[in-house]
């Protein structure tokens, strides 16, 4: 049985004399042994989050990481950097590729680096909304996922077991719209079937946890849990609630209890 995951987003937000407060309640609303929380705060608040979230069993992600070890890169932080701050990294986040122009190749090469550096990263893919009013939003995530295995050298599923894969519907991001239960269960299977098309045998492909990453909400979060397909969520400005973020763990704890009795059944 996959793991569920809650992993936080706090953007642009917070500072560090507040977000380790926020962190520690946050933390504290939501202790769930079945269910793996990550808040991924902004850089210059990771330490902070780190001491406040000591002994809580949640863990501490950031919100980016370059390609390299080190460099002239104004700016940019490395993997090296981030060792003893966090264990966990989103990679290709949909803000990223509009505001940062990252490409898929790009990305392919930061999921590497995650993995080589001995971080989780959780992956984003997700298309935008003239891409699913055209029909093509299954093809669209399908050729990002080809396209970052091949940049980062990725078509061996050994090497990318502890790859986390988040669907963003850009389009359903701040926007008022909103993605029902069913369109990311489709997207997450396609996203398990890119995997094998390059070189994932199936067991391993079925292995990967498939966020969903769309304005999640306490209210809006069980249609998405309810698809077995679905393993959690990647969870914007509702991450910076405390109440939000309980009602969101709590039914992801009730899920995972539901998924286990299931897997007992004889």
């Amino acid at each position: 049985m996959r793991t569920i995951i809650i992993a936080a987003n706090w953007k642009m937000n917070t500072t560090p004399a507040d977000a380790g407060a926020l962190a520690a309640e946050i933390a504290a609303a939501t202790e769930a042994p079945d269910v793996t929380r990550v808040i991924c705060p902004p850089y210059v608040c990771l330490a902070p989050v780190r001491d406040a979230l000591e002994g809580t069993g949640a863990a501490v992600g950031a919100q980016n990481v370059h390609v390299l070890d080190g460099g002239a890169f104004t700016g940019e932080i490395s993997a090296a950097m981030l060792r003893g701050l966090v264990t966990w990294c989103i990679v290709g986040h949909s803000e990223r590729r509009r505001d940062q122009c990252e490409t898929d190749d790009l990305v392919g090469r930061k999921v590497a680096r995650c993995l080589e550096s001995g971080l989780r990263p959780i992956w984003c893919v997700g298309e935008q909304l003239d891409d699913r009013e055209a029909g093509r939003a299954e093809e669209v995530v399908r050729e990002q996922v080809s396209r970052a295995l091949t940049a980062g050298g990725l078509a061996n599923g050994e090497l990318g077991k502890s790859i986390v894969i988040a669907y963003e519907p850009v389009w359903a991001i701040g926007t008022g719209r909103t993605a029902r239960g069913a369109d990311a269960s489709a997207m997450a299977d396609a996203i398990r079937g890119a995997l094998e098309a390059n070189g994932w045998t199936h067991e391993q492909a079925e292995a990967i946890p498939v966020l969903y990453g769309g304005s999640v909400t306490a209210a809006s979060i069980g249609e998405f849990l309810a698809e077995p397909a679905i393993d959690g969520a990647l969870v914007g400005g509702a991450s910076l609630k405390p109440a939000e973020m309980a009602g969101i763990v709590a039914r992801a704890a009730t899920a995972a209890q539901a998924r286990r009795e299931a897997v007992r059944q004889p």
